[in-house]
């Protein structure tokens, strides 16, 4: 498993750690990772009733976990996360 696979597969777990810990819904949540040539985006999806928990007052909780996903990378390649809201 090369270096950058490992990483993100690291980041992802990381992420999904937070997260759950973070959501009365658990099991909702869904990390999806896309590659793309120059950024790793990493798109959280959450049940609707937790997704004021993830963003938090003013962006504070959502800010946070960029922050730890950036730091987790190490600078080696960049990391992007994204809520996505499944309103319909």
């Amino acid at each position: 498993m090369s270096s950058i696979a490992a990483e993100s597969k690291s980041i992802s777990g990381l992420l999904e750690y937070l997260i759950k810990s973070l959501v009365d819904d658990p099991e909702s949540v869904t990390i999806t990772e896309v590659e793309r040539p120059d950024i790793t985006v990493y798109e959280v999806r959450v049940a609707p009733g937790d997704l004021g928990r993830i963003i938090g007052k003013q962006g504070r909780v959502v800010n946070a976990l960029r922050t730890v996903a950036r730091a987790a990378a190490r600078g080696e390649r960049r990391v992007q996360v994204e809520v996505i809201s499944d309103a319909s």
